[in-house]
């Protein structure tokens, strides 16, 4: 793979896709603009749990920490682990390059 941005993104039936990816996007925006089966219905605004991934273990560290509002949020998601986020609460950074994520199961 070339130096461009890109992430990792593991689908419900297990195939992990590498998808380009754009500074400062969402990562909900890259894996739906990529045509991966997320849902996505508030688009991003914090209103829903449709964007619930399970992010690589080694990657946790990386990402800023979890707002309330984002706990308040997966609290209403479908099997939360403690690996779980809201991709659309993730933004594409040079340093999440190769970040690893995988599309939770839809409730």
């Amino acid at each position: 793979m070339s130096d461009e941005l890109h992430i990792l993104c593991t689908d419900r039936d297990g195939v992990q896709h590498t998808l380009p990816a754009i500074e400062g996007w969402r990562i909900m925006e890259i894996i739906r603009d990529n045509g991966l089966p997320i849902k996505a219905e508030c688009g991003g605004a914090l209103e829903c749990a449709t964007c619930h991934v399970y992010v690589g273990a080694d990657w946790l560290p990386k990402l800023i920490g979890k707002s309330d509002e984002e706990e308040e949020k997966l609290d209403e998601a479908f099997l939360v682990k403690r690996n779980s986020r809201l991709s659309c609460q993730i933004l594409m950074r040079d340093d999440l390059n190769g970040l690893e994520v995988t599309l939770a199961p839809e409730g």
